[in-house]
């Protein structure tokens, strides 16, 4: 049975986005919020939306311990653990495989230049993993042929799915697994995938589930013969988290996805979907949509998303933002069911509010969990870790304890400038800590490119 208890603090809000002139800090005093100016790492991204650092996948690991794999990783490939993956709604010229769903696609970048890269709109014409500005910009995967769950797994229900499509979270299990991507191919509306990828970017590759192979879809890859938790990818899925070895015992990784509806799904490698928690658990985004005048031209075709991070220790919490209640939900976990079929179970919920929260559209752990061969992830807390919030409302990233209160809040600027009709869409913490990453959308003071990129800020 779930258990609800509400966070106690108040929400203002003026002419729609919240003016934060002041804020409320933990020990009471109210601060001005302070600039933190970043470079611009890259322009020319339609709909830039999930982030993640690549990161060193632990031996152990197929990534790791496969030679043929591993060799994704090495120094200026497309897995190169100092680059970042980030999603687009584009394909970047690559042929689309599925006429009735959108583009989209997975970007790795280097981000180690001193200028800001223009990604090339078509660079990626060839269908395959191709590389832009001397390899600084590589195609992961995207909704082309190529990265179709038929490649590897044909008898599949869902082999006519592809890796992507407007992809809106991104997981990776650098513990013992593969990258999870989740989207929304038909918008919010429609039925959502999430997928388990290889490093070629092709879906799962000896699949444990012959079913589903490497792609979840709708309602037709839950668990076989009955679910244990009903629970479907009815609607887009606008997040994902990692979750760790399955609560049955297995070896098997198992991920939550924050569907749409509010509902949210648990994938298991092995044993396929089961629900986790009813819709209308979370804020549902459905009806909800970013165009509401903000200034930035292509705002109606951004598909709102949201966040999802994981606490592991002393014990399992699932952190998700809810952009359009300006609160995160704060869901405890533990281990349920009969023996060899038990799944994760919903114990606890408490919802998080601050005036420092305005539209927050991502979350990302201030220390990332690098080490733990059972939970290291770009979505997993290190141990007693803060988290930061991505605020798209007034375009701050506020740094969070986990029992809600604020630590401090920047406003976020490129090159010395505000973000202008920009709209931050996404945040990722780089591996060692130093570095924050945000997604925007729109078009920044000064630059032509109207459709969104990438920022490098220092941590704080």
């Amino acid at each position: 049975m779930l258990v609800t208890a509400a966070g106690a603090a108040g929400i203002g809000t003026l002419g729609g986005a919240r003016s934060l002139l002041a804020f409320a800090t933990g020990d009471g005093e109210d601060r001005a919020a302070r600039l933190l100016d970043g470079r611009l790492v890259a322009t020319g991204i339609p709909g830039a939306s999930a982030i993640a650092p690549v990161g060193t996948f632990l031996p152990g690991g197929p990534i790791h311990d496969n030679p043929a794999l591993a060799a994704f990783t090495q120094p200026g490939r497309v897995l190169d653990p100092a680059r970042f993956l980030v999603g687009s709604r584009s394909n970047f010229g690559a042929p689309k495989a599925i006429a009735a769903q959108s583009e989209g696609a997975l970007l790795s970048i280097d981000p180690s230049g001193a200028g800001a890269l223009a990604v090339p709109p078509a660079f990626a014409a060839a269908g395959d993993q191709a590389s832009a500005l001397g390899g600084a910009v590589q195609l992961y995967t995207a909704q082309s042929p190529t990265w179709l769950n038929g490649f590897y797994n044909p008898g599949a229900v869902t082999a006519g799915q592809a890796s992507v499509s407007n992809p809106l979270g991104l997981s990776i299990n650098n513990a013992f697994g593969r990258l999870w991507p989740a989207n929304a191919p038909y918008g919010l509306h429609g039925p959502g995938t999430s997928s388990i990828d290889d490093p070629d970017g092709r879906p799962l590759k000896g699949a444990p589930n012959a079913l589903t192979g490497g792609v979840y879809f709708d309602a037709v890859t839950g668990r076989q013969p009955a679910q244990v938790i009903p629970g479907a990818l009815g609607r887009g899925a606008v997040g994902t988290a990692f979750l760790s070895h399955s609560a049955d015992g297995s070896t098997r990784a198992v991920f939550a996805v924050v569907v749409a509806d509010g509902s949210i799904v648990q994938e298991h490698t092995g044993k396929g979907l089961d629900g986790l928690a009813p819709a209308g658990t979370v804020q549902p985004l459905l009806g909800r949509s970013w165009g509401d005048g903000g200034g930035e031209r292509s705002e109606a075709r951004v598909t709102p998303r949201l966040g999802a991070i994981v606490n592991y220790t002393p014990a399992i919490i699932l952190y998700v933002s809810q952009p359009f209640d300006d609160s995160i939900l704060a869901i405890g976990l533990t281990a349920g069911g009969q023996p060899g079929s038990q799944v994760y179970m919903p114990v606890s919920t408490r919802v998080i509010r601050s005036r420092a929260l305005d539209q927050p559209v991502d979350l990302t752990p201030v220390g990332v969990e690098t080490e733990n061969p059972n939970w290291s992830s770009n979505t997993t807390l290190e141990e007693g870790s803060d988290l930061y919030v991505c605020n798209r409302g007034n375009g701050t990233i506020v740094r969070m304890s986990q029992d809600g209160g604020v630590v401090a809040v920047r406003r976020v600027a490129a090159r010395g400038r505000s973000l202008g009709e920009a709209r931050l869409n996404g945040v990722a913490t780089s591996s060692d800590g130093t570095r924050i990453w945000v997604t925007y959308v729109g078009r920044l003071p000064g630059l032509d490119d109207r459709e969104g990129g990438v920022i490098e800020l220092p941590a704080f």
